[in-house]
């Protein structure tokens, strides 16, 4: 059975790593995950508190906006949903920011953030996430282009305003729906 790629990918191996530039060092005693902006219940959790909170196991594809994606990649962590109950965003959130420990950012619409299969992972096919694909968590967003699955997670800020982050700065698209190909703001590439 031929499985189903979005448009104008193809199915690679493994996941070909990206980096903006070099990640600070971390050890996980000193771990801090800030949840923060317009929220009812701000949170800092640490590494120890993180791994308390309900675990979930997310099987996915995903999918890069230079046109490669890998199959069933098996995700472990907390649900994005699971941040939701916590820390209570308000009714007028539209957008979360992600931040990553080497000054990464991006913007992911709230309804995706929310989807049932978006995860704040920890380990990926088993094993804990290895430091190129964003020790020791990153966000996954199954649903939408790779760029949006901040590594190194170290904030969420849930904003009312649409803030670009680092990509979306330089051109590329707010949402980055695979299925949509929203590559960049100008179709061209």
């Amino acid at each position: 059975m031929e499985r189903k790629l979005p448009p104008g990918q193809e199915w690679v191996d493994g996941l070909i790593p990206y980096d903006i530039g070099p990640v600070p060092p971390l050890r996980l005693e000193d771990f801090q995950l800030r949840i923060d902006g317009e929220v009812e219940n701000p949170l800092q959790l640490t590494w120890e508190e993180l791994l308390e909170l309900p675990q979930a196991e997310v099987k996915a594809d995903f999918h890069c906006v230079t046109r490669w994606s890998v199959p069933d990649l098996r995700w472990e962590g907390v649900l994005a949903r699971t941040i939701i109950e916590l820390c209570r965003p308000k009714e007028e959130v539209r957008w979360v920011l992600a931040y990553g420990r080497e000054g990464y950012s991006t913007n992911v619409p709230y309804g995706y953030f929310a989807q049932e299969d978006t995860i704040l992972a920890h380990k990926l096919n088993g094993k804990p996430l290895p430091p190129e694909n964003g020790w020791p968590l990153r966000l996954v967003v199954p649903s939408l282009y790779a760029w949006k699955s901040a590594k190194y997670l170290a904030r969420l800020e849930f904003t009312r305003e649409k803030r670009q982050g680092y990509w979306e700065e330089r051109g590329y698209h707010d949402v980055g729906d695979p299925w949509k190909e929203e590559r960049r703001w100008d179709s061209r590439a």
